[in-house]
C-alpha cells in the first residue's frame, strides 16, 4: 500500500512540473464600445427603427399610441373611473380589446390624452386603489378571440 500512495505522490509531483512548463494564458484584447462608429453606437428599439424606416413623422407616430387606464378586476370600478373622468372633460371608452385575465381598461381619446398628465394620474391612483396606465399602441397586435 506504502508503494502505491508513493506512485501517486510522485506522478502527481511529475503531472505539476509538467503543467508549469507550459506558458501562462494571456488575456483577451477587447476593442472598446468608443471605437465603433456609426449606427452600432447607439441602441435604438425596434419600434423606433420601423418608424423611421418608413418616415413617419412624430405627430403620426404619436396618433397610434393610446393612453389606457384601468387594469380593474371588477366593471364596477372602470364604470365609477369613467363617470371621474367625465367630469374631468375627459373622453374615455372602454377598450374592446381587453384580454380576459388582465382586467378592465379605459381607452382615453388621443384628444384627451394633454389634459390627463402625471398630477391628474397620481390623484385618480389615490381615489381608486388599483388603477394603472399605459401606453399601447390603439389597435392590438393580435385580436382577441
Amino acid at each position: 500500500m506504502r508503494w502505491l500512495f508513493l506512485l501517486l505522490v510522485v506522478l502527481n509531483v511529475f503531472y505539476y512540473v509538467w503543467h508549469q512548463q507550459e506558458a501562462p494564458l494571456r488575456a483577451k484584447d477587447v476593442t472598446p464600445l468608443s471605437l465603433y462608429k456609426g449606427s452600432q453606437q447607439d441602441i435604438r428599439l425596434l419600434s423606433e427603427t420601423v418608424d423611421a424606416s418608413r418616415g413617419r413623422s412624430e405627430q403620426q407616430r404619436s396618433e397610434e399610441r393610446c393612453l389606457y387606464i384601468g387594469g380593474f378586476a371588477r366593471q364596477e370600478l372602470v364604470v365609477a373611473l369613467s363617470r371621474r373622468l367625465e367630469e374631468m372633460d375627459i373622453k374615455a371608452q372602454a377598450s374592446p380589446n381587453s384580454v380576459p385575465g388582465s382586467g378592465f381598461w379605459l381607452r382615453v381619446a388621443p384628444e384627451s390624452q394633454r389634459l390627463l398628465g402625471d398630477v391628474q394620474l397620481q390623484n385618480l391612483s389615490k381615489e381608486f386603489n388599483e388603477l394603472k396606465h399605459k401606453i399601447m399602441l390603439c389597435e392590438g397586435v393580435a385580436p382577441v378571440e
